[in-house]
């Protein structure tokens, strides 16, 4: 847009690009020419995935999103006694399931296929993974009962977020995590390796290695140290004593 119709329209031109993007692209458009430029388009999946503002009501992102309803309603509609045909939905749900990944129905997810997760990977009832930014996912972690990724936002502007427009930023979790139940992360955060996340904790900033956080916002509550290990490895001991007639 020139200059010129910027300074008589203030914000006017720039919502009438916006505008006129979008229904390029409902269009199918994969390139498009603006006001005499040239240019390849993003697609709008490419823009999630970048953290860029996105629009979700688009064909490609339909599609995904209708699959992977697909196999969540069947994933959640299995019984106990069926856990090959659970494993079978779960690897064709995410990009990556490690081996010994399980997962307690009921569960949700947008698409599933922006999702990687590692080896012996647990989640108890009601996880929702809200994937249209990347969620990574290490070894070993465990989730109680209805812990939240959730990489959507949407701008803090009502006008502008009145337009669909939204966004994701990716969620990244190391290894050996555990979540305690109900605990909500949000957008662009990473949880280092050694991580406890205490009950019903938001994590809105970066947590770091070795370390138990609590609370909304999730803090550092303090460092998990090699007398956390000492502690455990006697009641481990204790554990095995008493069990040596039943091994």
């Amino acid at each position: 847009c020139s200059s010129d119709l910027d300074t008589q329209n203030g914000g006017g031109c720039f919502r009438e690009c916006v505008f006129m993007v979008i229904i390029a692209c409902y269009a199918g458009e994969s390139e498009m020419r603006l006001m005499g430029g040239t240019g390849s388009m993003k697609t709008q999946k490419e823009r999630m995935l970048a953290g860029e503002l996105y629009v979700a009501d688009d064909p490609e992102l339909g599609r995904e999103n209708h699959r992977a309803k697909r196999l969540v309603r069947e994933f959640n509609q299995t019984t106990e006694a069926q856990p090959e045909e659970r494993q079978r939905l779960l690897t064709a749900m995410f990009n990556k399931i490690g081996d010994g990944g399980y997962i307690e129905p009921p569960f949700h997810t947008d698409y599933g296929s922006n999702t990687t997760i590692g080896k012996h990977f647990y989640a108890n009832y009601d996880a929702i993974f809200i994937d249209v930014g990347r969620i990574t996912i290490g070894d070993n972690v465990f989730m109680g009962p209805r812990v939240g990724l959730y990489t959507a936002g949407h701008p803090i502007d009502a006008a502008i977020r009145a337009e669909q427009l939204e966004y994701g930023w990716p969620i990244t979790i190391g290894h050996d995590v555990w979540f305690g139940g109900n605990v909500v992360v949000n957008p662009g955060v990473t949880i280092g390796s050694n991580v406890v996340i205490g009950s019903g904790s938001v994590v809105t900033h970066d947590i770091s290695d070795n370390v138990v956080a609590v609370g909304n916002p999730c803090h550092v509550l303090r460092e998990i140290t090699t007398a956390d290990h000492e502690y455990w490895a006697r009641q481990r001991a204790a554990y095995f004593a008493d069990c040596d007639d039943d091994w």
